[in-house]
C-alpha cells in the first residue's frame, strides 16, 4: 500500500537494509545495523544516500529495499513489515509497503477498532473479516499499489499500532472473508451508527447492494442499543453564523454549484427530506446569493468545524436562529452516530460482543445475506 511520508523521512533496519534496482537486478545500496538511508529524487529520476553519499547513479527504475534479516523497515517515525519499493512521486519519492495481507491486516484491526479489552475480542475478529474482505476487494494488479494507508482505504499503522488481541482475531480468522452469492464482498464499516445504519444509497452517490441495508442496532426487548456505549451516540455541533460563512466559502462550491464561487452569508439551513433510515437526505442552505441543496455523504463535507473536521453523520436535525437583519446568528446540530453508518458499526459489534454474540453472529447481522468464506489464492 502507498505510504504517507513526510519530506526527508529515512530508512533504517535494526541490522541494516539492502536496496536493489527493480530494473537491472543490481545492489544499489547498502547500510549496516542503525545506519540511515535517505532518498533524493530529480524529476522522474531516484537515488540514494548513505552517510551523506550517493550509492550510485540516478534511475528511473523502482527500488526495493529490504531488511537484511526480514526485520520491520523504519521509515520516518513508522515501521512495517515486508518491503518497501521506491518510485519517484508527484513531488518527492514514492513509498509503497508491499506486505502479506495479514501482516497489513495486524496494522489495521487495532487502528480502525482502537485499543480493545479481551472481552471484545469477537467484535476484533469480526473487523478482521471485513477488514479482510475490503483489502481483497480493492488488489489492483496493474497499478503500483492496492490501497492507502489513510482514511480514503483502511488506516494502516504498521508495526507501531499493533496489539496482542488484534494480532490475536488476525491469525484466529486467518484467510476468513465475507462473500455474497460465491464473491468476495466490499464491506464498508463505520464507528457508530446511531440505532441503525444506512444503506448504501442513503449516503453515497451509488446504488445499493443487497447485503448493505439498513440494520437495527435495538437490543431486543429494551430501549437501549448496542452501539450506545460509543461516545458519539449522541452528540451536538454548534456553528456561529461567521464559523458557517466560512465552512461554505471554503467548502460548498465542491459539492454545489456556486454562481460566482461566492457562496454568500447563510439565512437558513433546513432538512428538506430524511432517507428510510431516518438520515438527512437533503439538506437546502439559503443564504444572501441564493439557494443550494446538498445531498447524503456531501452535508458532512460542507458543515465542517473550524478546524476542519467533517460533522460527524448526517443523522441528525437543525435548529436555526436568525438574527435581527435576517442573518444566522448561530445553528446547532444535533445528531447521533458517527460515520457514513454503512456496514458493520464497530461500536455495535463492540456491544454485542459484550453481549455474548461470536463474531459470525456479529457479521451476519450487520451484512445480511452474507456468508464466510475462504479468500482466494493470490
Amino acid at each position: 500500500m502507498l505510504l504517507g511520508t513526510q519530506p526527508g523521512d529515512q530508512l533504517w533496519a535494526a541490522h541494516g537494509l539492502t536496496a536493489v534496482d527493480v530494473g537491472s537486478s543490481q545492489v544499489v545500496g547498502h547500510t549496516n545495523a542503525d545506519e540511515r538511508m535517505a532518498v533524493e529524487q530529480d524529476g522522474a529520476r531516484i537515488r540514494l544516500v548513505i552517510g551523506g553519499h550517493a550509492t550510485a547513479g540516478w534511475s528511473s527504475a523502482p527500488i526495493m529495499v529490504s531488511s537484511n534479516d526480514g526485520s520491520p523497515i523504519v521509515l520516518g517515525a513508522k515501521s512495517y513489515r515486508g518491503v518497501l519499493t521506491l518510485t519517484p512521486g508527484a513531488e518527492q519519492p514514492r513509498f509503497v509497503n508491499e506486505v502479506q495481507v495479514d501482516d497489513y491486516l495486524i496494522g489495521v484491526v487495532p487502528q480502525e477498532l482502537g485499543s480493545r479489552a479481551v472481552g471484545d475480542s469477537a467484535a476484533a475478529q469480526a473487523q478482521a473479516v471485513a477488514a479482510r474482505s475490503y483489502a481483497y476487494t480493492h488488489l489492483s494488479p496493474n497499478s503500483p499499489y492496492d490501497l492507502t494507508d489513510g482514511t480514503l482505504d483502511q488506516v494502516y499503522g504498521g508495526v507501531g499500532a499493533e496489539s496482542a488481541m488484534a494480532s490475536a482475531a488476525v491469525r484466529g480468522t486467518r484467510g476468513l472473508v465475507l462473500e455474497y452469492q460465491g464473491r468476495v464482498v466490499n464491506a464498508p464499516y463505520h464507528s457508530t451508527c446511531g440505532g441503525t445504519t444506512a444503506a448504501a444509497s442513503e449516503v453515497w452517490k451509488s446504488s445499493d447492494e443487497p447485503y448493505l441495508r439498513p440494520v437495527s442496532d435495538q437490543i431486543p426487548g429494551t430501549n437501549r442499543y448496542y452501539c450506545d456505549i460509543s461516545p458519539r451516540f449522541t452528540w451536538t455541533t454548534t456553528f456561529s453564523g461567521s464559523s458557517l460563512n466560512a465552512a461554505l466559502a471554503r467548502y460548498l462550491a465542491s459539492y454545489a454549484a456556486v454562481p460566482g464561487g461566492v457562496a454568500g452569508a447563510a439565512q437558513t439551513v433546513q432538512v428538506a427530506s430524511r432517507t428510510p433510515s431516518g438520515r438527512v437526505a437533503t439538506l437546502v442552505i439559503q443564504t444572501d446569493r441564493g439557494r443550494y441543496e446538498l445531498h447524503g455523504n456531501d452535508i458532512r463535507y460542507v458543515l465542517r468545524t473550524v478546524g476542519g473536521a467533517l460533522l460527524n453523520s448526517t443523522y441528525f436535525s437543525v435548529t436555526a436562529e436568525q438574527g435581527g437583519d435576517g442573518a444566522l446568528d448561530r445553528l446547532t446540530v444535533t445528531g447521533r452516530g458517527y460515520g457514513h453508518g454503512i456496514g458493520m458499526c464497530q461500536w455495535g459489534a463492540i456491544g454485542r460482543a459484550r453481549a455474548g454474540q461470536d463474531f459470525l453472529t456479529i457479521l451476519g447481522t450487520y451484512y445480511p445475506g452474507t456468508t464466510v468464506g475462504w479468500a482466494p489464492r493470490r
